[in-house]
């Protein structure tokens, strides 16, 4: 996907606002591939139609799926190891 265009991960701003009551772009994870450990909002975002598909900035391997529904949104966490969520 690298020849892809992309966004940083603060694009994720808003449709996680509505799942989450913490902005989760100032959250660090951790890749569960490469083991990089950065704020959500360096990771790489392909956007598509109805769904953000978030990369990690070092290794490339999916951290996240983002799926935008008419009655809900679905989150895969597939590649994160660790969610480290500030604390208000």
């Amino acid at each position: 996907m690298s020849d892809e265009k992309h966004v940083d991960g603060n694009a994720l701003a808003g449709p996680l606002s509505e799942v989450f009551d913490v902005d989760i772009t100032t959250t660090s994870a951790k890749c569960a591939g490469c083991g990089d450990i950065a704020v959500i909002a360096q990771a790489m975002v392909y956007e598509k139609p109805h769904s953000f598909i978030v990369r990690c900035s070092k290794c490339d391997d999916v951290l996240m799926i983002v799926l935008q529904k008419r009655d809900a949104t679905e989150i895969d966490l597939r590649g994160i190891a660790w969610l480290g969520v500030p604390r208000g």
